[in-house]
């Protein structure tokens, strides 16, 4: 009998630790505690997020410096929280704040949510630095002066719909150091039309939010209506992800501590941001996959696995909705690559990086190729099995150095992605290919043949419009 009650109990709290898993919402759909069930470690520790952050409130255009998250609240008190602002005056709360540092780094093991009861409140990355700056101090500090912050990555969850020098100026942070950056791209058309800037720059990893239904345990393809689609007014595919949004967040009333977040860009954006620096710890952690965490185009090699990793949302087709994928638009408009999948992207991450030749079925590399090249870097690979192949290079867009930080149309490069197999006969068969003029992304998503060898070409676009050498990340994965 005692052993049939330990039992029964032991079931009682897998059923309970699975509907906690779920009911969370965004983190755990985007699968961190699959990361951390093979890698308990992996918690965001000796990882630094800067988070920058509105004031809500302006006085004749000036920010009244209500931009901090509250860390007096209970998932936050003890968080590594600091903050950077111009101190004009007394610092003050901003709701939208504690949200999304609640996501990135909060705990309380003893929360309580109405629909679960007592649960562990557990974020994305609780264990990181998190650095919260007002919005214009970081952009006069840090953008203006060309300063890089003490940080391993970037998130904002605001923005313009209107490109500016400022916006210009994080894509020139993010090249010029190699510097992640996540920001949301908009809540679609229920609040504004066009992709939002910082995230609808070039070298911007832009997140959409999937859709919840209003709930906390399901996720379908994102809204046009919740989620801005793209293309941007300059016609490049965004987002580039998205993730559920829809997450249990900390609340600013003492009676009613957590409750659910809706679906938001501003809340899918820390969800990526979370997966994106515990993926940065473990690259940190292990030599041969530093590069992937270095200040040298490390954030084309995180964005291209985060990317390649997704999975495909129902409806999921490249450019325009016709009958065929445009081969001049590499994403979905509504999902970009996908929604981010946590342990594909670790998977990816850990596949570690591969030169050009003989390669596995699942890695990345970090590469050069000279400007008007015809030379191709071919990565070759023979499957195992039958399955779905995705692929994606990521360069970064070139800007000039001082503001207004417009582009640097003299080192403009423009990169062609192409899948071949090649058959018993030894003869060379296209199987798809990504070549847009305009965007610094390319994407392939394949069923592919089972005990065949394929090969993935990077090389100039036939186009012949690149004028610089240009430095690429790619990534692939047979899932």
């Amino acid at each position: 009998m005692l052993n049939i009650l330990k039992k029964y109990f032991l079931i009682l709290l897998i059923c309970a630790s699975a509907a906690i898993a779920v009911e969370q919402g965004g983190i755990e759909i985007a699968g961190f505690d699959k990361i951390t069930a093979i890698d308990p470690n992996l918690t965001g520790e000796g990882v630094s997020i800067g988070l920058v952050c509105r004031s809500d409130t302006y006085s004749d255009n000036f920010p009244r410096n209500d931009y901090r998250p509250d860390v007096k609240h209970k998932c936050l008190k003890d968080g590594k929280i600091k903050f950077f602002d111009d101190q004009f005056e007394q610092a003050g709360i901003s709701q939208h704040s504690t949200k999304i540092a609640s996501i990135l780094v909060g705990v309380d093991v003893n929360a309580f949510y109405p629909e679960i009861g007592n649960f562990s409140y557990r974020s994305a990355s609780p264990e990181a630095q998190l650095n919260v700056y007002e919005f214009w101090h970081f952009i006069t500090e840090n953008v203006f002066t060309g300063v890089l912050p003490k940080d391993d990555l970037l998130t904002m969850s605001l923005g313009s719909s209107c490109e500016s020098w400022w916006s210009r100026g994080i894509d020139v942070m993010a090249e010029r150091y190699g510097l992640l950056v996540v920001a949301a791209i908009g809540n679609g058309t229920d609040a504004y039309d066009l992709s939002l800037y910082p995230a609808a720059g070039a070298n911007v990893l832009a997140v959409g939010v999937a859709d919840s239904n209003n709930s906390l345990a399901e996720i379908n393809a994102p809204l046009a209506e919740h989620s801005t689609a793209g293309p941007t007014h300059d016609g490049r595919c965004k987002p580039d992800v998205v993730a559920g949004g829809n997450c249990i967040i900390a609340n600013n009333d003492v009676n009613e501590p957590y409750k659910a977040s809706g679906d938001y860009s501003s809340f899918a954006a820390p969800v990526v941001t979370g997966l994106a620096s515990i993926l940065i710890q473990k690259a940190k952690s292990e030599p041969n996959l530093a590069i992937a965490a270095s200040g040298f185009s490390g954030n084309c090699v995180m964005k291209s696995i985060l990317m390649t990793s997704a999975v495909k949302l129902p409806g999921w087709h490249k450019g325009f909705a016709d009958a065929n994928d445009d081969f001049e638009y590499p994403l979905d408009f509504k999902q970009g690559a996908g929604m981010v999948d946590g342990l594909g992207a670790y998977n990816l991450l850990v596949a570690g990086m591969q030169k050009e030749g003989q390669v596995g079925q699942s890695g990345w590399d970090l590469e050069r190729i000279e400007a008007q090249s015809v030379v191709e870097k071919i990565y070759r690979f023979q499957t195992n099995e039958e399955g779905v192949f995705a692929a994606t290079v990521v360069w970064n867009r070139s800007y000039q150095q001082k503001y207004p930080f417009n582009l640097n149309i003299d080192s403009w490069n423009d990169l062609q992605l192409t899948l071949r197999k090649i058959d018993a006969d030894g003869n060379v068969i296209l199987i798809d290919y990504s070549d847009s003029p305009i965007d610094n992304v390319e994407h392939i998503y394949k069923n592919l043949e089972a005990n065949t060898v394929y090969e993935l070409a990077v090389s100039n676009s036939s186009t012949g419009q690149s004028k610089a050498e240009t430095t690429y990340a790619i990534s692939w994965q047979m899932k």
